[in-house]
């Protein structure tokens, strides 16, 4: 049976004519609340794609050229375009339009160079109700952005000014208009700082770009498509040499300036350019002590450079030739290239990035490994690859071993020397070492090597002392300290420093009846009575007393003790 016969029978024609009618009507009501309902949803779709991009054509048009009125236009259009998608309170752009200011304060959006003011705009627009505006997003996601935007109801006045405020962050940053004069000044002084840098013991500057090196008036220009003219008017001064601190030193390094400057200033043109990196640094101030010649010149030499594995040009001024041949196995090792001798040169060289000035750590012979990306003991394997030295460890005496360990006592034919060095190489041999009395000097890659070859080095303190640098791993490293207050600089220069080559350190210091100044000086005199007396009248009196002055005759009894230790160091 039929769901029409069923019907028929059910109720009366009359009866299912008035149930049509009210289904019909019923309906109609129906498709009525349905269109109230979602009217909101039913916008053009032109309208619904403009929301969706906005925040990419924003950021497009403001990293591209903002100084267009044109764009700027643009931007005021889209934005209020935002703030009216309610159509229900602004059927009419134009009509939206009057709820924004005539002319936006927009002035401060001119400079778009700036990355953290783009970065400021899209936070600011996302604030808005764009949440992704790097693309269009599917219809599903397009719809649960819609409420967000809805939400601001633009119809309360206090929410008008709450988004006009809105609007006015996304279109200037800073509303005062240009930095003063003070603020501009200040950015490029720092800017020019953290190119130049000074530290405890030293001072350099790192250029890169288009630097121009001219010997003759010891300048480096860092050429600039464009500068302000503060930057013009600045130029850093600078002594490449690792000791700043130290006046007397200092006064025999040439001076030069490193200065910012824009291309079109008529500046000397390029007539040699190269493709790696250059240092520039003195051979002057103390060059000639040994001990200087490492802590102030070769390891901040090595810290500089090391980074660029040879492809470095080094430019010396204040060259002195004979330092170059004493240190040519270290220098060619560091640097591919021959050196340039720039102080003459008239030459205009062209380099991508150029040091001025050396790196240094502020202790003697030192370098902190949590500052730089070096060691001491990468700076000693460094050594010891430049000048061929074959043993990494000292010997390490064992049981019934015959092979004797080998002492070398550093003498000196001037000051400090040991006026019984005989007596003392006779104690060491009788104790078991193979002994070695040799100076300091000569040719730098022959006494390595001799040094290299030592498990103990005894000396009195002094600049021949530095060449621990080339002694094994875990050798003895015996230091006599002469009479008069010398311990701090024995200790700051080469104890200390001793820790970090891991070479084990002993101190002897030697009484007045050990120092020859007892033959100078009555027992009253304030040189030997009172040696800090002598110290306050200055690092020139001092030294020609206590270091220029004295020998040393070492007690061998009261020394063996000593040299007994170091044997039992040899065992460990």
């Amino acid at each position: 049976m039929t769901y029409n016969t069923i019907f028929a029978r059910s109720f009366s024609h009359y009866e299912q004519k008035r149930l049509g009618y009210g289904a019909f009507v019923g309906f109609l009501l129906m498709v009525l609340s349905l269109c109230t309902v979602f009217k909101p949803y039913l916008g053009p779709i032109h309208d619904l794609n403009l929301k969706l991009s906005i925040g990419a054509d924003t950021k497009l048009r403001m990293v591209n050229d903002t100084r267009s009125s044109q764009h700027i236009a643009k931007v005021e259009h889209i934005v209020a375009k935002i703030l009216v998608e309610d159509t229900s309170s602004f059927p009419h752009i134009d009509e939206a339009e009057s709820v924004l200011p005539k002319n936006p304060p927009i002035i401060a959006v001119n400079d778009t160079r700036s990355s953290p003011q783009i970065v400021k705009v899209e936070d600011n627009v996302t604030k808005i109700g764009i949440n992704d505006t790097s693309s269009s997003p599917p219809k599903a996601e397009a719809e649960s952005i819609e409420p967000k935007i809805l939400a601001n109801d633009t119809r309360s006045s206090p929410q008008i000014v709450k988004v006009e405020d809105n609007v006015t962050k996304i279109l200037i940053n800073d509303t005062s208009g240009s930095p003063p004069k003070a603020e501009v000044e200040d950015k490029e002084t720092k800017r020019v700082e953290q190119m130049c840098i000074t530290e405890e013991r030293t001072e350099y500057c790192q250029t890169q770009g288009d630097v121009r090196v001219h010997g003759k008036s010891s300048s480096v220009y860092v050429v600039s498509p464009k500068t302000t003219i503060l930057a013009e008017n600045i130029s850093w001064s600078i002594r490449p040499y690792a000791r700043t601190s130290d006046a007397a030193a200092m006064s025999s390094v040439r001076k030069w300036s490193v200065k910012p400057i824009e291309v079109s200033q008529g500046i000397p043109q390029c007539t040699q350019n190269h493709s790696i990196p250059a240092v520039i640094f003195s051979t002057a101030g103390y060059t000639g002590n040994n001990f200087h010649e490492f802590t102030d010149v070769v390891i901040p030499l090595f810290l500089t450079s090391r980074q660029f594995k040879g492809e470095v040009q080094f430019i010396i001024t204040d060259k002195r030739h004979w330092w170059i041949l004493k240190h040519q196995a270290f220098l060619k090792k560091l640097s591919n290239y021959e050196i340039m001798d720039i102080d003459s040169d008239e030459e205009v060289h062209c380099f991508p990035r150029v040091n001025v000035g050396l790196k240094r750590y502020h202790k003697e012979l030192s370098i902190d490994p949590q500052k730089y990306s070096y060691s001491m003991k990468d700076f000693r394997d460094f050594l010891r690859s430049s000048y061929s030295l074959k043993r990494v460890k000292a010997t390490r005496i064992r049981g019934s071993q015959r092979k004797k360990p080998r002492l070398l006592i550093l003498s000196r034919k001037r000051s400090r020397s040991f006026t019984n060095a005989a007596q003392i190489a006779r104690l060491a041999k009788g104790m078991g070492f193979s002994v070695i009395v040799m100076e300091a000097g000569g040719s730098m890659k022959s006494f390595a090597q001799v040094v290299n070859s030592c498990d103990v080095l005894l000396g009195v303190h002094g600049a021949g002392l530095t060449n621990i640098l080339f002694l094994p791993e875990n050798a003895i490293f015996i230091q006599v300290v002469p009479y008069g207050g010398v311990e701090w600089l024995a200790t700051n220069d080469f104890g200390e420093p001793s820790e970090d080559m891991n070479i084990k350190y002993l101190e002897y210091k030697i009484q007045l009846e050990e120092s020859t100044l007892i033959q100078q000086y009555p027992r009253d005199h304030m040189v030997i009575k009172d040696p800090s007396s002598i110290g306050k009248l200055g690092w020139e009196a001092f030294r020609s007393v206590y270091l220029d002055k004295q020998n040393v005759r070492l007690d061998v009894n009261r020394f063996r003790p000593t040299l007994q230790k170091s044997l039992e160091l040899l065992h460990q």
